[in-house]
């Protein structure tokens, strides 16, 4: 997938980061985002409103954007780079191409689990991974917790992606975390002996594995199913509404979240606007456009957030740091190797 720009910034500055850096002028920020979501841009624009801060935007996978910022070294144009889930924010952390960023305004608002250690990135949404069942073909008592979908009861019932996947390669080492290395592979092997099917397709397609009856429970992001709800297309609302969703371990260390996050560059050559636009992220106003934009939750209390996530409850959270998500990384990936979750 080709590198994309957008907002105001001519085709012909993809040629090299210094043309990038021709366009950025002082009161600027240059943002690299593994996050394509049209609803991003209504956050720039909200940025540049209230602070009068241009905002340049590059977009590309997480890997993509990781070797340019290496390539173009701390010379280089970047100001800030957002992404998805901790796994990938770690995986930039080890290149070292992040600034460790003081705030008080994110000491502040931003929870203790949704900050790098050392500053070095934060959480600025939730992305709960939860259990999605058929309500016609199983009692959710039996589904209460992740451990559950190893439980022999469920051989031949479950629907997963793949282990390259690197929303399952968080959840894992979200498993590492609680219960070790061992209790995690058993964990693992016993999702692989419940699987309906090999590994196939996306979170939605594990949506419409369960509706579909191919499988009657699954792990997807939440946000997935709001899309199918509100689809326009009639046969997959259809399918949404035939399922539920389903929050695990509320009566321990509570459902497994995961991360939208961003950090600044080492060399940002706008470091002041760049920890504004990262503060921005953490306000109110940021909140709510995550939530109600892209059915993200938001991670700052008493936000307006989206009606389909409001109409499920308060529910518990784990409050485990997110950056031991990436830490556990390699430790999850062994893992599946071991166990065949192709």
């Amino acid at each position: 997938m080709p590198l994309q720009r957008r907002h105001v910034l001519p085709l012909a500055a993809l040629v090299a980061g210094s043309a990038f850096a021709s366009q950025a002028l002082a009161e600027s920020v240059n943002i690299y985002s593994a996050r394509h979501y049209d609803s991003d841009q209504a956050l720039y624009d909200a940025f540049t409103e209230k602070t009068g801060i241009d905002v340049n935007v590059l977009e590309g996978n997480s890997d993509q954007l990781i070797q340019r910022i290496l390539l173009e070294s701390e010379a280089g144009p970047a100001d800030v780079m957002m992404t998805v889930d901790a796994g990938r924010l770690w995986r930039a952390e080890k290149e070292d191409i992040f600034a460790p960023v003081d705030s008080e305004v994110l000491d502040e608002r931003l929870p203790a689990s949704m900050h790098h250690p050392d500053g070095k990135w934060f959480g600025f949404s939730q992305r709960v991974r939860a259990i999605f069942y058929n309500p016609d073909a199983i009692d959710p008592s039996e589904i209460s917790t992740y451990e559950d979908l190893a439980d022999p009861k469920l051989e031949g019932r479950v629907c997963m992606r793949s282990s390259n996947n690197i929303y399952n390669q968080s959840l894992l080492a979200s498993m590492i975390a609680h219960h070790g290395e061992d209790g995690a592979e058993q964990w693992a092997q016993g999702v692989v002996d419940n699987m309906a099917r090999d590994p196939e397709g996306g979170d939605t397609d594990q949506l419409l594995g369960v509706a579909s009856g191919e499988c009657d429970v699954a792990v997807a992001n939440h946000y997935y199913y709001v899309r199918m709800l509100e689809s326009d297309n009639d046969a997959e609302r259809e399918a949404a509404e035939s399922i539920k969703i389903l929050f695990p371990n509320q009566d321990g260390r509570g459902a497994h979240v995961n991360v939208g996050g961003a950090g600044m560059i080492k060399g940002a050559p706008h470091p002041e606007n760049a920890q504004r636009f990262l503060e921005f992220l953490a306000s109110d106003q940021a909140q709510e456009m995550f939530s109600k934009g892209n059915h993200e939750f938001p991670v700052v209390d008493g936000v307006e957030i989206d009606d389909v996530l409001a109409s499920w409850g308060d529910f518990k959270r784990d409050d485990l740091n997110v950056s031991v998500l990436g830490e556990n990384n390699p430790k999850a990936v062994r893992i599946f190797d071991r166990v065949g979750w192709r």
